[in-house]
Formats: C-alpha cells, structure tokens, sequence
C-alpha cells in the first residue's frame, strides 16, 4: 500500500509539473521528504503520513481487503 500511495503521489507531482518546493508547500511536509518520497525511499514514510499526504494532494485514497 505504501509503495502505491508513493507511486501516485510521485505521478502526481511529474504531472502538475512542480517543483520541490512547490510540492513540498502543496502537501504540507519538507523538501526533504519529497527528495525521499521521489528516491523511492519507502522505510521513511508510514502509511497515515502517504495518506495524509494523498488527500492533501487532492487524491482519492481506497482500502480493498478481500
């Protein structure tokens, strides 16, 4: 699940174009943690923060448990 929210939220991001900073202010964490989250460094970041993150994004976020 982490691995997705990172993958939509690094989509996201190329899509609209933005810079670090500007994404950064856009969701609410540092230029730091987008470095990371566009590294791909998935042992940083908990699900609540990828979630938070996605909804801030203006992303839908779904669980499926079957």
């Amino acid at each position: 699940m982490r691995s997705h929210l990172m993958m939509a939220l690094e989509d996201h991001i190329t899509q609209k174009d933005m810079t670090p900073a500007a994404a950064a202010v856009a969701l609410g964490v540092t230029q730091t943690q987008i470095s990371y989250l566009m590294k791909g460094r998935i042992d940083l970041f908990n699900l609540d923060d990828l979630v938070n993150m996605a909804t801030t994004a203006g992303l839908h976020v779904r669980l499926n448990v079957q």
